[in-house]
Order: C-alpha cells, then sequence, then structure tokens
C-alpha cells in the first residue's frame, strides 16, 4: 500500500483487494511514525478521512463500479496555500495562523470529487517563494532521505510526505519550480502543467493578480502512470481564474517514441551543475534513444538570462507587492520588520523579508527590464520552433540533489533552471533518474510547449521504465548533536509544536 501508484491502488480496491479504510489506516499509521522526524504534515483531519473511507466502501459495496469516481477512497495530502474546509490556510504567514477555511480551493474540490480523502495538510515556506520549507507558524522541514538536508520549495511537506510513502499523491503549485525542486530533492515524480491548464482559485496569496499566468497547481506523486488521470481531473476552467483556459489534453499512451525529438541541454550557461546531475541527465537521455527517440543537438543561449527574464516577466505581471502579501493587504516595512528580529520579536521569516527586498531591484532598472521581457519573448519563439509538435528538452532541475538546511543562500539563483519555464508556460515532468554516492535522489526535468504535458509525460514515462524511477524513502533519526528540532523562538510565537503522533 504505501508502494504503488494511486491507478495501482484504485484497480486494487475497486478489485477488492483493500478496502478504503485499510488504506486510509495505512498512510495514517505511516504518517504517524515517519512526521516527527520529518515535520511535513502540519494539521492532520485524520478522522473525518476515516469516516469518509467508511463512507466510500459503503458506496462500493452498493454502487456499480462504471458509476464510482476513479480514485474512491484512496488518500492525499494538500500542500497549505489550498483551501481545505475546515483546515488552516495560512500560507506560512504567521499573522494568518487562525485562518481557518469554510470552502475548498478548485483543486481541492476536484479531487475529492475524484473519490480522494484528504489526509491534512503540509508544510511551506511562508509566502512560497523560497526553497527552504520553513516558516514561524509550524518551523522547518527535513529532507526524507537525509534529515539534515532541506526538502526543497516551497512544496517542500508534500515533496516529503510522497517520498517517504505518507500519501500517494500530493497536490502542489508551481510558479518558480515549487512542484519539481520538492520532486527531485525528495525523489519523486512532479508534474507542473501547462499555464492555463489548471485553475489557482483558492490557493494562497487570495490576491492573484497577473502572476496568475504564470502560477499553476501541479501533482506530485509516486508513478509517472498517475499524472495524466491527475490531470484530466484538476484541468479545466472554473470560471473563477481567468487564466485558466480550455485547452485539449493529449493522451501519454499515443506518443510514438520513434517520432519524438529529443535536445539534452545540460547547462543553462551561468550555472554550475554537479556531474551527478549531468550523469544523471545522460542517463535519461539514453534511455529515450534505447527506446526508439532522435537525439538532437540545440544551444539557447538566451538560457543564461533564465532569472533576469523570470524577474522581469514576473515583475511585469504583478499588480501586488510580495511586501504586501506577506503583509495581508498593508504594505509590511522591511527595516522595521529586520530590527524585531534584532529585539527577539519577529513575525516574518528572515527568507521571506530577503526574498521580499529582492523584489525591488527590477524597478531600479527598467531599461533592464525591458530588455529581460524582449529577450523572454525571443526565447519563447526560439523554443516553440525548436521543439515543434514532437520535440522535448532534457535540463537538470538544480544544480545539484538536495543541499543542507541553509545553503541554498549560497547559490540563490540556481532555481532558474525551473523558473524559466513557468514563465514561457511550458509543461515539465521531473522523473527520477538514480542516486549520488550520498544516497541523494537525482532527476531530471522533461520539457515541452505550452499544451503539450502528454509529451512530456510520455517521455518522463520511458525514462522511469528503464532507470527505475521512485523508490521509498526511509527517514532515520539523527545523533542528538545532529538533529534539526524546532527552534526555541518559533515555538513561542507560534504557540504549538511541530504536528506530532498522537
Amino acid at each position: 500500500m504505501l508502494d504503488a501508484s494511486a491507478v495501482e491502488l484504485s484497480r486494487r480496491v475497486r478489485g477488492g483487494e483493500l478496502s478504503p479504510l485499510q488504506l486510509i489506516d495505512a498512510h495514517i499509521a505511516r504518517i504517524e511514525r515517519v512526521n516527527p522526524l520529518l515535520n511535513a504534515l502540519v494539521e492532520q483531519r485524520f478522522e473525518l478521512a476515516r469516516a469518509e473511507a467508511k463512507a466510500a466502501g459503503e458506496r462500493l459495496a452498493r454502487e456499480p463500479h462504471e458509476a464510482l469516481p476513479p480514485f474512491l477512497g484512496l488518500p492525499c495530502t494538500i500542500k497549505e496555500f489550498f483551501s481545505v474546509e475546515g483546515m488552516i490556510k495560512t500560507g506560512g504567514v504567521l499573522s494568518r495562523r487562525d485562518s481557518r477555511q469554510s470552502s475548498d480551493a478548485t483543486t481541492v474540490a476536484r479531487l475529492r470529487a475524484a473519490g480522494f480523502i484528504p489526509l491534512g495538510v503540509s508544510n511551506v515556506p511562508e509566502g512560497g517563494l523560497w526553497l527552504e520549507t520553513n516558516n514561524l507558524v509550524y518551523g522547518r522541514t527535513n529532507n526524507p532521505w537525509d534529515l539534515t538536508r532541506t526538502s526543497g520549495g516551497s512544496s517542500g511537506g508534500e515533496g516529503a510526505l510522497v517520498s517517504s510513502g505518507c500519501s500517494p499523491v500530493g497536490l502542489g503549485s508551481d510558479i518558480g519550480g515549487s512542484v519539481r525542486i520538492p520532486a527531485a530533492i525528495c525523489g519523486t515524480v512532479g508534474h507542473k502543467p501547462s499555464g492555463g491548464l489548471v485553475p489557482n482559485s483558492g490557493q494562497f496569496p487570495d490576491l492573484l493578480d497577473g502572476t496568475g499566468a504564470y502560477l499553476t497547481p501541479g501533482p506530485l506523486v509516486r508513478r509517472v502512470e498517475d499524472v495524466a488521470p491527475l490531470l484530466r481531473v484538476l484541468a479545466g476552467p472554473d470560471g473563477l481564474d481567468p487564466h485558466c483556459v480550455q485547452m485539449p489534453l493529449g493522451d501519454p499512451a499515443t506518443v510514438d517514441l520513434r517520432r519524438l525529438n529529443v535536445f539534452p541541454i545540460e547547462e543553462n550557461g551561468r550555472t554550475r551543475v554537479e556531474g551527478c546531475m549531468l550523469d544523471g541527465l545522460r542517463r535519461a537521455a539514453t534511455a529515450l534513444s534505447d527506446q526508439g527517440a532522435s537525439l538532437r543537438e540545440a544551444r539557447i543561449d538566451r538560457l543564461r538570462y533564465a532569472m533576469e527574464i523570470w524577474s522581469a516577466m514576473l515583475s511585469e505581471s504583478a499588480s501586488t507587492p510580495y511586501t504586501t502579501i506577506l503583509g495581508q493587504g498593508r504594505r509590511i516595512g522591511l527595516t522595521a520588520e529586520l530590527a524585531r528580529w534584532a529585539t527577539g520579536r519577529p513575525r516574518h521569516s528572515v527568507e521571506a523579508l530577503l526574498v521580499a527586498g529582492s523584489e525591488r531591484l527590477s524597478d531600479l532598472l527598467p531599461g533592464m527590464k525591458r530588455r529581460f521581457l524582449e529577450e523572454g519573448r525571443a526565447l519563447r519563439q526560439q523554443l516553440d520552433a525548436l521543439l515543434g509538435e514532437d520535440g522535448v528538452i532534457l535540463h537538470p532541475p538544480y544544480s545539484r540533489p538536495a543541499p543542507r538546511h541553509h545553503e541554498p543562500w549560497n547559490t540563490p539563483f540556481d532555481f532558474g533552471h525551473t523558473a524559466i519555464f513557468n514563465v514561457l508556460q511550458y509543461a515539465v515532468t521531473v522523473v527520477p533518474v538514480g542516486f549520488d554516492s550520498r544516497g541523494l535522489p537525482v532527476s531530471v526535468q522533461v520539457i515541452a510547449r505550452q499544451g503539450q504535458d502528454h509529451l512530456t509525460i510520455a517521455a518522463a514515462a520511458a525514462i522511469e521504465r528503464a532507470l527505475g524511477g521512485w523508490v521509498r524513502s526511509e527517514p532515520k533519526a539523527l545523533p542528538r548533536s545532529e538533529t534539526w528540532g524546532p527552534v526555541q523562538l518559533r515555538r513561542k510565537l507560534a504557540g504549538k509544536e511541530p504536528f506530532q503522533a498522537p
């Protein structure tokens, strides 16, 4: 139960091999075992989930199976950015710690309608725009392969839960790599849908503006075979998100790998990528070639400006400053908030304050901003022409496997490998390709034009067949001297411990 895909679990439930309650109880037990080490699930709804599982079992007994939803009785977990009825949605912001929700976000409602049962909500960085999942409400999430390392962000709680077998399906979201980096760093499958395919309604921040064209919900799962069925559940306009449009969904099963053109792009010309990541990309390229795909060469010099293009295009579309999002509609003063740290009374994490400060840089040099907006448009035209209807890019999802806690600050712009494809609105699937010498997961991004999600899914499935894909992690307690426990200051401010098993 802790290793099967959602598709396989659904088959076993419908076939009578498993009851929904057995499935829910197995995953609750797994969470109770490993979450005290991970601090990934930050609020649970276990008793409600058990009641919903019993109701699902009764439906299975009395209704024709063809009339039932496709994933009836299966557990899932939800990034804390999404509204879940009865649950808190803070976005990692301390002032929102009592923000309990009265309804579900569109994507959560669609998962429920498909039969999924939420077990709880998972940890996030404050405000979302950082690779470390840490905030003053819940504390820090650890990587399930090595507790001294980050689980990524901003869907870092979901990455840790899916990696460790606590959930077969996690709902995340991605504006600069927030699904793909946790998936890569924790060793799961992750998919960033094409921009505009899945609605953001009910997701933090509630003050959605033009950046909603680049922000997209997406799944983190155990196996690639789950991605397309989940997209069919999640995709399509809801009448609330103006950026979500009707978009045809191709079928990965119809993709002929012999017609696929694969462009391995190992580096962006700016960021140093560790050898193990390059080796993983080459293994993925070979796997596709061995199954009939054609390897092509390409040089895309504009990728060296990935971070500048992402920043310029995000800034151009944003009408709400990040400092206003953190302040819940009132722009916070960065100097004053940093001063509160000096007096031991912080209201925001240092990471969120530094990210908020960086957003002003693009406004200081409007000429540079115009230049990179033009570079972004030119890059989209260049890649659209290169990829056509049958092309995918292989690209590293990050510069290296999971960094130690705090280390991302040493290389803050390494997420350019993922961020550029948000503003291009491309479809991207991350798939594990093995492990480095330290036992940390190594993954690759498979990228295609907007609307070509079925190509990235089909290519990722071929890579998974050849290289094995996801392996369940087994978190292990560290010696006391190395343990990354909850911070005393956070405990005092939040008034609660990280979620612990009863």
